[in-house]
């Protein structure tokens, strides 16, 4: 097991050179920004009850003294979700992660751990207190903000903001999420991690298992929460926007015109632009009063 735990590094000798323990049709990946994120990941130790599972993600270039922005993804996706996003965020100067969740992703899955909320959470739990180890902007896309949600109201210590887009948080356990359009920001690029053998019975896991519940949660949410939402999603009507606006304790809600259900594929400048400036408001405000002492 100690073995099986050592540190697997997405960086090669290439310019370009992907992770051995990607599919080798990652090769076929036209997309250069997905490329790009693509060599960038990593599979770090996690362990998880009695067992050690390398979990993927892209970890940050730099570390710095502000909190982490740490990205999930949606339903059945991965952190190449973020291939536009993700360098912008970077460029900004914050700390960015990209996370796989547990069942989903490039993570070795192959030991099949339970898939299930109580597992998802917990192997962030310890992804987060093992390797990120700082209170954390969360940031949810989808099903990722049920994610997002569920982890905040269990682990308050380890989340210091919220930041949810078109937030998949009031469809009942798994819903329509089998039946959920494939949509076109995933094809290709999206269904690269289908490829592992394990895939199939992580997801058949998740399913079986209820999924995600997390209605009742929304207003036990402390954190302060930045709400996105493409004004044209024509997955989830901006009309729970407002719900979940009104729900909050303690959220903001920013829609962005002409855009679909996912805001950091279809206008990333938008998205970054919105998450640094929600980041960096606290510093704004005590910037601010120390400037008028």
């Amino acid at each position: 097991m100690a073995a099986k735990c050592r540190l697997t590094r997405g960086f090669g000798v290439r310019s370009e050179a992907f992770p051995s323990f990607l599919p080798k049709e990652v090769e076929k990946i036209r997309d250069p920004f997905a490329r790009k994120l693509a060599t960038r990941i990593e599979r770090l130790p996690v362990r998880f009850k009695e067992d050690c599972i390398m979990s993927s993600c892209v970890k940050p270039l730099v570390q710095s003294e502000t909190s982490p922005v740490v990205l999930l993804h949606g339903f059945d996706s991965s952190c190449l979700e973020w291939r536009y996003t993700y360098p912008l965020l970077e460029e900004a100067g914050l700390e960015t992660w990209a996370v796989d969740i547990l069942g989903w992703g490039f993570s070795d899955l192959e030991l099949l751990p339970s898939s299930d909320v109580a597992s998802k959470r917990h192997h962030f739990y310890q992804l987060w207190k093992s390797h990120i180890k700082k209170p954390m902007i969360l940031v949810g896309p989808s099903l990722g903000a049920a994610v997002a949600i569920d982890f905040a109201v269990n682990h308050p210590e380890a989340v210091e903001k919220l930041v949810l887009i078109d937030a998949s948080v009031y469809a009942e356990g798994t819903g329509n999420l089998a039946s959920m359009p494939k949509l076109v920001a995933y094809a290709g690029i999206g269904r690269l991690h289908c490829l592992f053998p394990w895939w199939e019975d992580a997801t058949v896991d998740f399913m079986r298992s209820g999924g995600y519940k997390v209605s009742t949660q929304i207003e036990q949410v402390k954190q302060k929460t930045l709400i996105i939402w493409g004004e044209d999603d024509q997955i989830i009507s901006n009309k729970l926007a407002v719900r979940l606006h009104s729900e909050l304790p303690n959220g903001v809600l920013r829609q962005i015109p002409d855009c679909g259900h996912l805001p950091h594929v279809e206008r990333p400048s938008s998205v970054a632009k919105l998450i640094v400036e929600f980041s960096q408001q606290d510093c704004y405000e005590e910037a601010r009063c120390v400037s008028q002492l």
